[in-house]
């Protein structure tokens, strides 16, 4: 199966689609925010966004993405044609067989619409050495991030503007060694079964084909999930092993921009310059991910925006993301020199604006990338404000504004 045509309606810009967290802001609780999540799909889906994606995260308490099988569950129950999926689930959170059988499951009601997207873990095998240390690792608690090892003032960007800032240097390095990250890694390793990243995706794709043999030739047959129409992607953060594994497998690829800024291009030349064609896909796919607050106006979206920063500094300082806050909670916050660079690669790369601003912005993204598709995460303090800015982007996007 391949991605659908990416033929815009409009025929003059890429599909959008929705990458979502289920996020928990201030005063809320986990059970509105998942509500909250439906209604953004039910309304994503009325406005022409093309997928609807949830993200793995653990020990958060601003977000609720840690079950994303049971929420993608949830919202293809609750839509009817947009395609939903992970963005990603982290494998090594799980075996193969396991995520077949889910995700097959599901497939058996809602067929042809689940997106299985698939992430490396930052979990380590059980009693061994940590395998090698690669630039597009994720982090249970983080999702995907390079271990930067530069940081400064500088501001590299692409031929046509687009920004790719440093992020802090040793950033993984400082949140997989804090006592939280190591607790949380050995909280989820029950449920790690210690095989090689490449290995569990090629046992994935050989379950799903019906083609899955033991070393002694002993064929065993996932059932659910054999034989079910998913679209199989792989995400990464750099041109390191995901890139390179999404290519030479032949499968579509979502590069981490939102994540990552400065190793976007590096990421999807990577998987581009690795690719064979396959019997899932004929031609390279990339899908890349960007921040967004979309506002009537600027100065709204800004103000919309103000939870941003201190979200991100709650993460890269190893808490876990706190439940996000409001403009006015934002602005009691202190904040310190080192807080504002250990945030600013990710802060400066929001696209924050009018429909007309963020919409020339992504546009400078699409070109600099080649993207066949971008994936959309808006998070706000209010839900109407969270699907205004997604509906402002797309009339926009669309031309239907």
């Amino acid at each position: 199966m391949t991605p659908t045509d990416t033929t815009d309606p409009s025929g003059k810009r890429v599909p959008l689609s929705v990458l979502d967290l289920i996020p928990v802001t201030s005063g809320q609780q986990v059970g509105d925010a998942v509500a909250n999540s439906i209604d953004l799909a039910r309304r994503t889906e009325e406005f022409g966004y093309r997928r609807f994606w949830i993200a793995e995260h653990h020990l958060n308490p601003g977000v609720a993405g840690s079950a994303p099988i049971v929420a993608i569950a949830l919202v293809a129950a609750n839509t009817e044609s947009i395609r939903v999926g992970s963005g990603a689930v982290l494998a090594g959170n799980y075996s193969a067989l396991g995520i077949v059988e889910q995700f097959g499951l599901i497939d058996a009601l809602y067929p042809g619409r689940l997106d299985l997207g698939l992430g490396r873990s930052a979990n380590r095998k059980p009693g061994g050495a940590p395998p090698p240390r690669t630039d597009d690792d994720q982090s249970p608690s983080t999702g995907s991030g390079p271990d930067s090892t530069s940081s400064g003032p500088e501001l590299p960007t692409a031929e046509n503007g687009l920004l790719l800032p440093k992020g802090p240097k040793n950033l993984f390095g400082r949140i997989g060694g804090s006592p939280r990250f190591q607790a949380q890694a050995k909280l989820l390793r029950n449920l790690e079964v210690g095989q090689e990243y490449a290995d569990q995706v090629a046992d994935i794709l050989s379950f799903i084909d019906g083609e899955y043999q033991t070393e002694d030739g002993t064929a065993f047959h996932a059932i659910p999930g054999e034989g079910a129409q998913l679209e199989v992607w792989i995400l990464g953060s750099s041109g390191g092993e995901s890139a390179h594994l999404a290519g030479t497998r032949g499968l579509p690829f979502a590069a981490n921009y939102h994540v990552a800024p400065e190793r976007v291009l590096e990421a999807v030349d990577g998987y581009r310059s690795a690719f064979k064609p396959s019997d899932r896909l004929t031609e390279p796919y990339v899908a890349v991910s960007a921040d967004v607050v979309v506002a009537p106006t600027d100065e709204q979206a800004q103000r919309l925006a103000a939870g941003y920063a201190p979200w991100v500094r709650s993460i890269r300082t190893a808490q876990g993301a706190i439940k996000f806050p409001s403009p006015e909670e934002s602005d009691q916050l202190t904040w310190t020199d080192e807080d504002r660079e250990l945030v600013t690669d990710r802060t400066i790369t929001q696209f924050v604006g009018s429909p007309t601003t963020v919409t020339a912005r992504l546009e400078q993204l699409q070109e600099a990338t080649g993207a066949d598709e971008l994936i959309i995460t808006t998070i706000t303090h209010e839900h109407p404000d969270r699907v205004r800015s997604y509906r402002l982007l797309a009339e926009h996007w669309n031309g239907l504004a």
